[in-house]
């Protein structure tokens, strides 16, 4: 099992109600009912785009 995930840091984030149905719009559609799947897909996107800026 890869194990460097241990040495990242911890974040929390707090969603609006508008943010959490659109994420479980994503996580429906697209993972089977996984939340925490559609906030990663989510954040890779975002990641992304702020790199092409």
């Amino acid at each position: 099992m890869d194990e460097t995930f241990l040495d990242m840091d911890t974040v929390t984030i707090e969603f609006d109600e508008e943010t959490l149905q659109a994420l479980d719009d994503v996580a429906f559609t697209e993972h089977r009912g996984n939340r925490d799947a559609a906030i990663r897909e989510c954040l890779d996107r975002w990641l992304k785009s702020r790199k092409e800026e």
